[in-house]
């Protein structure tokens, strides 16, 4: 295996990892943003407010994307492993 195909590697596991990443954060961040917004609003100044919604909202994101998560991740490992083996 030459540094080329390890440095290919390496960037596809990067690219990867944002893609898998990119839809946790997002809806974290959007769902932190409303809640900021609301506790601005009402003036409620509760730090645990917006933990039950966040959980909420990435758990309903991983039954939703999970199995093409899953999907992308077996795709990954085949590529590695078909890379590897075959020298």
């Amino acid at each position: 295996m030459s540094n080329l195909e390890v440095l290919d590697i390496l960037y596809q596991a990067f690219q990867l990892a944002l893609k898998l990443a990119m839809p946790f954060l997002l809806t974290s961040m959007i769902v932190g943003v409303v809640i900021a917004i609301f506790q601005a609003a009402t003036q409620i100044n509760e730090q645990t407010l917006t933990f039950v919604p966040k959980l909420l909202a990435i758990l309903a994101m991983m039954a939703v994307l999970g199995s093409s998560m899953m999907a992308m991740l077996q795709e990954f490992f085949g590529n590695v492993c078909s890379i590897i083996a075959g020298g």
